[in-house]
């Protein structure tokens, strides 16, 4: 089947991942700091189901421009991670933080340690009849350690250790997501999505074009495709070409991430896309500014997430829309053990302003975001209250 749109990624010249070298020059700036950490993502569409997110974080002060593609079976180019991958990397980088810090806390001796994470999401419903609904499943996590902690301890170090993520915010509980939506420049009301308060904020327009990377001596390769993912048993999968853009379905999807601690502290964070199948990518994660930090790289894929089922909705409807924005703020508390408040993680409801361009009514424009999130996979996992089943492997 015909992929959908130009690469532009590919064509670009630009890295995929990078760190901007003037972030005042794209005016960016995070929302108020009102729990540990807010972040202001942008996302655009590019052609096709690609599309380029701006992070910015009031915690770390950076800035990163980040990309997304789908496999073949969205009919894309390939040439940058699904947004699922975005949230499974983040959230390995994120408990892989808390189990280290927690770890100096209560001076631990951790000599091995690897992450091996699976999340799961179903797609089900007739597109057609408006039906179809995104969710998400508990988390399954593995982590193969060598330490001296007892069976016991070490079972409730590791859990307290996930409870201290920030993403256990948007795990545990129910969040309501909440937008604003602009149609060709006009505010409209939202219709039956939960809307926000206050005033839409301004559409960043082309302002992306204005993001340049940073000049590093020695610049790390942030993310590479490693090649096909290791194939393994899976519910419901898919595969072929153009199956997430059928009418009815009813699929299983299972994305993975295996997390390792390189010598110099960064986290190495290969992303499995077990089903629908398709290409594996290996991430750098850092909280010092050398790689895009974990909150970052969640932010960036509940973005992703959310801007694809705009896509798919069009597409599958044969419905117009020229070009769509969104501007997204998370809010995350610090984390328990590595922002040393010694609490569980904690989020507020995500924020969403949509901006379409679109010769659609208005009633069209307010049903394609109701469609959105309803149909999107990690603003069903705000909603979802989730679980992380954990098992242990002594190294």
């Amino acid at each position: 089947m015909a992929k959908l749109g130009e690469n532009i990624i590919g064509a670009s010249g630009l890295p995929p991942f990078f760190k901007l070298s003037e972030p005042g020059d794209v005016p960016i700036d995070a929302p108020e700091n009102r729990k540990g950490d807010a972040l202001r993502t942008w996302v655009r569409s590019l052609s096709g189901f690609q599309k380029e997110a701006l992070v910015r974080s009031a915690r770390t002060g950076d800035t990163w421009r980040l990309v997304s593609d789908e496999g073949p079976y969205l009919n894309g180019h390939d040439a940058a991670p699904c947004p699922l991958a975005f949230l499974s990397v983040g959230m390995a980088a994120s408990f892989m933080n808390e189990i280290l810090a927690l770890a100096k806390l209560q001076g631990v001796d951790i000599r091995k340690l690897k992450l091996i994470q699976d999340n799961y999401y179903t797609m089900k419903g007739s597109m057609p009849k408006r039906t179809m609904v995104g969710g998400a499943e508990n988390i399954e996590l593995q982590v193969e350690i060598d330490c001296d902690l007892e069976d016991k301890e070490l079972n409730e170090f590791l859990i307290n250790a996930t409870f201290a993520s920030p993403l256990n915010g948007l795990m545990r509980g129910q969040l309501e997501s909440l937008f604003k939506l602009a149609s060709n420049g006009y505010p409209l009301p939202t219709a039956k999505v939960a809307e926000l308060e206050g005033t839409i904020i301004p559409d960043p327009g082309d302002h992306f074009a204005k993001a340049r990377p940073a000049s590093v001596d020695g610049a790390l390769t942030l993310m590479e495709p490693v090649g096909p993912t290791p194939k393994k048993d899976v519910v419901k999968g898919t595969s072929s070409g153009g199956s997430s853009l059928s009418d009815e379905q009813d699929r299983r999807l299972n994305i993975g991430a295996v997390a390792v601690l390189r010598e110099d502290g960064i986290k190495d964070i290969q992303q499995m896309q077990y089903s629908p199948y398709g290409t594996s990518f290996r991430f750098l994660s850092a909280e010092d500014g050398r790689a895009p930090d974990a909150n970052s790289l969640i932010s960036a894929g509940i973005g992703f997430c959310f801007m694809t089922q705009f896509g798919r909705f069009v597409s599958m409807l044969k419905l117009d829309l020229n070009d769509y924005r969104i501007v997204q703020d998370t809010h995350f508390s610090l984390g328990g053990a590595s922002g040393g408040t010694g609490k569980v993680g904690e989020a507020d409801p995500i924020e969403t302003h949509v901006y379409l361009e679109t010769s659609e009514s208005d009633q069209v424009a307010q049903e394609m975001l109701d469609i959105s999130e309803q149909t999107c996979f990690l603003h069903a996992f705000c909603r979802t209250d989730l679980k992380t089943k954990l098992k242990v492997v002594r190294l």
